[in-house]
């Protein structure tokens, strides 16, 4: 039989343990599943999305979530078939797509949770997605794959779940945030909270701070890309009708980087904007655990394959490296492919071809 589409689903929690010491009760998690699941849970593949994505990765569009993100990859016959596996990728913590998040009502209040939401990690994300699959009965699975932030969630499954799969794939994440990609998001969450509509994180809903998302995600969009795409695509044009001289002549550039920070504040949440990129930086792997080699105690003489990305200037690839060395060193059966792109930090969304290709060979590998 084939199967075409995603099948969504929330599991209630009555509480999750984080990290900080806090408990978040009441929690939900939003998922959905591409293929069907094995007795033993041996096809599962969980997949982990990236900063402003969602749950949403294959299949036809649904109203209130964003394109599929990887459709090209998990559909039947695709790199991740899901006439073989069963693919489960949840909504991340803090996401405004079903999860809860800091733009939900707080339990036992009619407020909005804003700024009173406590600080998550891509460690307690990674909780959140196993505690989904205890609901659904799953105790085993094939691996787990995630790119930028949801790289840093699969690693943290690893070093937590490592014993319950074979192979764990990161693309495009590092061990743990460094300064300079903390400075980018440092500076987006500044032009949030410094917009007037903020309102210290108390703001009605239908009037949110636009302006500082907007400007925000120009910002990510400039880490996202590489100047070689920058050159390639835009270089010094200019729309035909402005005139260079004016202050309403804008160059291509300029108009790109508007159009997705007007795209992003249409569909997204600011103070979930805020948390999601303070998560990653609170990402290390090595925090608690000794140093980051103990972090892949659980995935020894297992899978892992690290994909980095030759232009990416956000997560430079000898970041993604030393993910490979630290697990190389406990005797993970690690592997370290690159992308050759000139797209940069996005180039795991966008070079289909070589990800697919990276990725078959990795799977074939584990098979034999």
């Amino acid at each position: 039989m084939t199967l075409k589409s995603e099948v969504f689903g929330t599991v209630s929690l009555p509480e999750i343990k984080l990290s900080s010491g806090k408990t978040l009760r009441e929690a939900r998690v939003a998922y959905s599943i591409s293929g069907r699941a094995s007795a033993d849970g041996s096809n599962v593949i969980v997949l982990c999305h990236a900063l402003t994505g969602s749950h949403h990765v294959t299949g036809d569009s649904v109203e209130y979530l964003p394109d599929a993100w990887w459709s090209s990859l998990v559909r039947p016959g695709g790199v991740l078939d899901i006439n073989k596996f069963c693919v489960i990728c949840c909504n991340n913590l803090c996401s405004p797509y079903g999860s809860s998040a800091p733009s939900d009502i707080e339990p036992g209040t009619r407020r909005v949770w804003g700024m009173r939401f406590p600080l998550v990690t891509p460690r307690d994300i990674a909780l959140s997605q196993k505690l989904v699959l205890d609901s659904l009965g799953i105790t085993k699975i094939a691996g787990v794959i995630g790119g930028s932030l949801g790289g840093m969630i699969a690693l943290e499954w690893m070093a937590q779940f490592g014993d319950m799969m074979s192979f764990g794939v990161n693309m495009a994440a590092p061990l743990r945030l460094y300064p300079q990609a903390i400075a980018f998001n440092e500076v987006q969450r500044r032009a949030i909270t410094s917009d007037p509509d903020w309102q210290s994180g108390d703001y009605d809903p239908h009037r949110q701070p636009l302006n500082g998302l907007h400007n925000a995600r120009m910002l990510a969009m400039i880490t996202y890309r590489s100047e070689q795409s920058f050159i390639k695509k835009h270089m010094r044009n200019m729309e035909e009708s402005s005139g260079a001289n004016e202050w309403s002549g804008k160059f291509d550039v300029e108009n790109y980087l508007m159009h997705h920070g007007e795209s992003l504040s249409k569909r997204f949440d600011a103070n979930c904007y805020l948390y999601l990129t303070r998560a990653m930086d609170l990402h290390d792997v090595s925090k608690g655990r000794g140093d980051a080699e103990a972090a892949f105690d659980l995935m020894r003489k297992k899978h892992l394959l690290t994909v980095g990305i030759n232009s990416d200037i956000l997560f430079p690839s000898w970041q993604v490296k030393e993910v490979t060395d630290a697990a190389r060193d406990v005797g993970v059966r690690a592997v370290y492919r690159e992308i050759q792109s000139d797209v940069g930090h996005d180039a795991f969304l966008v070079e289909n071809d070589q990800v697919g290709e990276i990725l078959s060979e990795f799977l074939e590998s584990v098979d034999k």
